[in-house]
């Protein structure tokens, strides 16, 4: 099932996939915990809480990421909605298969996954990614990869299909570096390195970071949405990425 579903997710556009064993790592939304966005859900939801999860992850176009050195672009805008949908369309594709396998299958396209509180999920696509062994979590809160840094998008499949998994999560490779945290505009990146068991409110602040990009965007784009994308492009793993002849 493994192979068949790599097959698959590749022939139709993704840049990386793995399997994570997930049962026992859902949250629960609380959607009356303060503080909270303004996007937040305000009545009670839940998703199925299915063991294995498929991480699906596409990379940004490495010429429309170095052209955010200063400011988000219209490239970068178009490219960030652009990926949403493709992504949507490779959770479908999977769960589809899924389905006609025999199994259930929960995607967790742009409008299935809700937020609670300030800028959480259930089962964050992040943490499907890292336990499928595709990354880790930088200090920046942004989801890191050895080929093409944090110049990635995400989205996650719920199902109950004996797939094979990933074992432990991988250990972040930030190490000592600083460069997103010095660079990030509204100051939301602490400096610490990542663990497991770490909140996400005690390494960035998510609040800090949504005010400044919206400024940021409003400026840069006339536009009313969450978009900066510098600790994006100055990642030490993105550059590689970037610089890399492929």
């Amino acid at each position: 099932m493994n192979q068949e579903l790599t097959k698959l997710l590749t022939d139709h556009g993704a840049s990386l996939i793995g399997f994570a064993d997930i049962d026992g790592l859902y949250q629960n939304a609380d959607v009356l915990a303060l503080p909270r966005s303004v996007d937040s859900e305000t009545a009670p939801f839940d998703i199925p809480r299915f063991p294995k999860g498929i991480s699906i992850a596409v990379a940004l176009p490495r010429d429309v990421i170095g052209d955010i050195r200063s400011a988000p672009t219209m490239d970068y805008f178009q490219q960030y909605h652009a990926l949403n949908k493709k992504l949507d369309m490779l959770a479908v594709l999977c769960a589809e298969a899924l389905n006609k396998a025999g199994y259930q299958a929960y995607p967790q396209t742009v409008s299935a996954t809700k937020e609670y509180g300030v800028f959480r999920t259930i089962m964050p696509h992040k943490t499907v990614a890292v336990r499928a062994g595709l990354g880790w979590i930088g200090k920046s809160a942004l989801f890191v990869t050895e080929q093409y840094g944090s110049a990635v998008r995400l989205t996650s499949v719920l199902t109950n299909a004996p797939l094979q998994c990933a074992g432990a999560a991988m250990t972040p490779k930030c190490g000592d570096c600083m460069i997103c945290t010095n660079a990030c505009p509204g100051k939301a990146i602490l400096g610490r390195l990542w663990h497991a068991e770490m909140d996400r409110d005690t390494y960035f602040d998510a609040m800090a970071c949504r005010l400044k990009a919206r400024e940021i965007a409003a400026k840069a784009l006339n536009k009313d949405i969450t978009l900066c994308g510098k600790c994006i492009e100055i990642c030490s793993y993105t550059q590689g990425y970037i610089s890399r002849n492929l």
